[in-house]
């Protein structure tokens, strides 16, 4: 069992695209991180929450990685027109992807 003493968690919300490619960056820095999926729930689509171990003063290489790993894209979704006699929808740009990050403070993260 090996305890690291003063950690923090980061819960990283990311598209399941960019989760792999993430994962990776992150275990190429020796950052743990486990996946969790998840849903969206604007546009109901398959999303991963990435639970990220790490170490004090790591934050801003981790948020960096992530960063570059997650991209931004615009996608376009089908909006009805509001008050038209015929319910046509309208295509709406919107921007999906990226990452939501939170970050806990930990005073003792156990890996067994």
């Amino acid at each position: 069992m090996e305890a690291t003493n003063e950690s923090n968690l980061l819960f990283a919300i990311v598209q399941a695209q960019d989760a792999d490619i993430a994962e990776q960056a992150l275990k190429s820095m020796g950052i743990d991180s486990y996946q969790l999926p998840s849903v969206g729930g604007f546009l109901g689509r398959k999303n991963i929450t990435l639970i990220i171990d790490s170490p004090f003063g790591k934050n801003d290489e981790i948020i960096t990685v992530l960063k570059n790993s997650c991209s931004q894209r615009i996608e376009f979704i089908a909006v009805p027109i509001e008050n038209a006699q015929l319910a046509i929808p309208t295509p709406t740009q919107i921007a999906v992807g990226g990452a939501a990050i939170f970050g806990v403070t930990a005073e003792d993260i156990i890996k067994l």
